[in-house]
Order: structure tokens, then C-alpha cells, then sequence
């Protein structure tokens, strides 16, 4: 990264490249935040692509509200006049996918894949129309497919922060009953929550976060922001609450990061910028996340894998039985259970009888316990103690007479 990049990227991160920059990554980050979360109840509804269907849709709205105020007497570029026809064709969309999927055999997959292809194609049939008008502005108009800020008007700015602060106060507001809808539909009907309506909600939610988010991110990248950081936020937590907020905070960051990126230097498309950014968190993430992580799956493995050889080494000393596994000597040494000559040191001569009657009780236990709640425990690897009682350890051992010493220990 150069020198004049860094500087022209530190200061938009401050807020000091320019007024409207600053309003363009105040508006791109809540619009992030608004998306993040409201792209979570889309994602535990799974109902993802109904995003992408309305993000289409959107495009014949576009076009018709660019010929209508033409027709007016106006350029056709009033970003709220567009936003507004954008936000019709997106309803009629939804409602036509809604439609079919309750009055038809059609499943909504097959509704979204008809809308959103109908709807797209019919956009860009106007959009090529729209070039051949002698009047109006058309320069510019096919940035709403994959979003820009070059040449945003304060305005505009401010109609996209604006929005996107609604779009986050939406989502505080609604959030418990959309969770508890998305979460558990028929829990939620039971308890008195009207589905239908939150329903309706999340998907006013949905439409709003896409056409605010057209402008800078586009239409057809706007998805990405709704899912990727639901998606992201999964890696970090078990609890659909928190997968809320996190997924808020990593789009808001995407888009806020994403937008300064933009600024710092000429000809950087902001949608696709946030986009990547969304899943440069997305890839952290899914390496270093502690819980669902790459990493963290690795290292588990790795660890179980030892236990396994550690165990499987005792044993066979136990027995008296030769270790040629280079793994399992290693796990053995390491653990200064044999010696370098591969004979058992006390410590692992104790040890190796402790896991051999612990097999022995196991083989007991099994006939005696049936049921699945302790049979079903023994992997070899779980401690007998962790299962059974004191008492009951004890009545075993009392059936398998005296502990045999391992010999040979050193």
C-alpha cells in the first residue's frame, strides 16, 4: 500500500476526505448495519433468495420512474423519485413471489427464479429504451446495477444515511418478535405472535435495506450484504440474538471500510469494494473463528487424534503388547510415559493400568447399565468417573477382584 493511498485512506477513516465523503460512509456504514441484521432473519428464515429476487425487481422501477418525471419536465435523476418507482416494482415483485408460492403447486424457489429473471430482463429492456430518448439525463443511470458514489449529490447522501438510520432503528425496534418468527414460526404463532405480519416485516425490511443500498452497492451485489454477514456472524456465536447484533456490526464495518477504500482512490467501484471487504470478514472468520472455525476444527482434530494414539499406546503396554506407531511413540514420550528405549516409565506403567481397568469396568458397566444414557457414553476416551458415581465404580470393581500391575515398568 503506497504512501499517498494510506494517508487518503487514514483520512477517510477519520472523516476528513471531503463532506460527502464522509456522508457516504456514514450511510454506507448503517446501511451495512441494516443489512447485516436484517439479512439475519432472511437467513435463519432461509429465505435468502427471496433478497435477490427483490434486489431485481427493482430495476423496472428504475427505468419507468426515470421516463415518468421525464415526462414530467424533469432530468430523471431525482435519487428519491427513483428510490420510490425502484421500491414499486420491488413490492409488485415480492407480492408476485408471495402469490405463487401460496396459490400455485410452484415452490418459491421456482417463483424467485421466474420473477427475478422476468423482472431483470424487463429493466433492461427499459434501460436500453431509455438511451434512445432525446431528453432526459441518462448518463450514469446503469450504475444502479453494481452501485457508485462518483458524482453523489449531498442530497443524495443524505437521503442514503437517512435511510439507513431508519432501516437500524427498524431493526431495534422489531427485533425480538423477528427473531422469535425466524427462530421458531410455530412457537411464536403459539404464543400469540402474528407470523404473517412479522413476516411482512422482515421483508419491508428487506426492501428497504436494498433499494436505499442501490446506489452504492447496486442491485445486483446488494445480496451479498444481506447474507454474507448473517453468514459470518454464525462462525462467531450459538445464540440467534447475538448473530443479530455481530452481523449488524460486520456489515456496518464492511460498508464503512468499504466506502473509505472507495475514497482513497479514483475509479474504485464502492459496491463491489464493500462486497469484497464483507468477505474478507467472511474469511477471517471462517479460519479463526474459536468455535465453527477452520482452525479451531483443525486443532480439535489434531487433539483427538492424540488422545486416541495416547490412549491406544497405554493400552498396549498394559498388555505387554510391542508399539510400532511412530505417532503414538511420540505422544508416548512426549508425555514421559516410556522411555527413549520404549519401555514404560512408573508414571506410564500407572497410567497404562488405570486405562486397562477403566476398559475392564467399561466391559462391566455395559452389561449392567443397558440403557442408553450410559452404554451410549463409552467412546474409550470419556472418563469412567465422569459418568458413573463413586458408589457404582466401586460395585464394579468389587466384581473384577484386584487391579493387575503392569510389568516391565521401569
Amino acid at each position: 500500500m503506497s504512501g499517498p493511498f494510506l494517508d487518503a485512506f487514514l483520512a477517510a477513516l477519520a472523516l476528513q476526505a471531503g463532506y460527502n465523503s464522509a456522508l457516504v460512509a456514514i450511510g454506507a456504514g448503517l446501511l451495512g448495519a441494516a443489512a447485516g441484521a436484517g439479512g439475519t432473519f432472511l437467513f435463519l428464515r432461509k429465505r435468502a433468495l427471496v433478497a435477490d429476487a427483490v434486489a431485481h425487481a427493482t430495476l423496472p422501477g428504475i427505468g419507468l420512474a426515470f421516463m415518468l418525471m421525464v415526462a414530467l419536465g424533469g432530468d430523471g435523476r431525482h435519487l428519491v423519485g427513483l428510490l420510490l418507482g425502484s421500491a414499486v416494482s420491488a413490492t409488485v415483485g415480492l407480492v408476485l413471489v408471495e402469490w405463487t408460492t401460496r396459490r400455485t403447486r410452484l415452490a418459491e424457489d421456482a417463483a424467485i427464479g421466474a420473477v427475478l429473471s422476468v423482472f431483470f430482463g424487463f429493466g433492461v429492456v427499459l434501460l436500453t429504451v431509455i438511451q434512445t430518448m432525446s431528453s432526459g439525463r441518462q448518463a450514469g443511470l446503469e450504475s444502479f446495477l453494481l452501485g457508485s458514489t462518483a458524482g453523489m449529490l449531498y442530497a443524495d447522501a443524505v437521503t442514503i444515511a437517512v435511510g439507513g438510520a431508519a432501516c437500524v432503528a427498524a431493526v431495534a425496534l422489531l427485533r425480538r418478535p423477528m427473531t422469535l418468527v425466524s427462530f421458531d414460526p410455530e412457537w411464536a404463532a403459539a404464543s400469540g405472535v402474528n407470523v404473517r405480519g412479522v413476516d411482512l416485516a422482515i421483508m419491508g425490511l428487506v426492501m428497504a435495506v436494498t433499494v436505499i443500498g442501490l446506489k452504492i452497492v447496486g442491485l445486483i451485489l446488494i445480496v451479498a450484504l444481506l447474507i454474507i454477514p448473517p453468514v459470518t456472524a454464525r462462525f462467531w456465536t450459538e445464540r440467534t440474538e447475538r448473530v443479530v447484533w455481530i452481523a449488524g456490526g460486520l456489515g456496518g464495518a464492511a460498508g464503512y471500510l468499504g466506502a473509505a477504500l472507495s475514497a482513497s482512490a479514483p475509479d474504485l467501484p464502492t459496491g463491489p469494494i464493500i462486497v469484497l471487504v464483507s468477505f474478507g470478514l467472511f474469511a477471517l472468520s471462517l479460519l479463526l473463528a474459536p468455535g465453527r472455525g477452520v482452525a479451531a476444527a483443525l486443532w480439535r482434530r489434531r487433539r483427538f487424534q492424540l488422545r486416541v494414539h495416547r490412549r491406544q499406546g497405554l493400552l498396549a503396554l498394559a498388555r505387554g503388547e510391542p508399539i510400532f506407531d511412530g505417532l503414538t511413540l511420540k505422544v508416548l514420550r512426549r508425555d514421559r510415559l516410556i522411555r527413549p528405549d520404549a519401555v514404560a516409565t512408573r508414571a506410564g506403567a500407572a497410567q497404562a493400568a488405570k486405562v486397562l481397568r477403566d476398559e475392564k469396568r467399561w466391559e462391566v458397566a455395559r452389561q449392567l447399565y443397558r440403557d442408553e444414557t450410559i452404554s451410549g457414553r463409552y467412546d474409550g476416551l470419556t472418563a469412567i468417573e465422569a459418568v458413573l458415581t463413586r458408589d457404582e465404580i466401586a460395585d464394579i470393581d468389587r466384581r473384577l477382584g484386584p487391579p493387575t500391575p503392569v510389568e516391565g515398568a521401569a
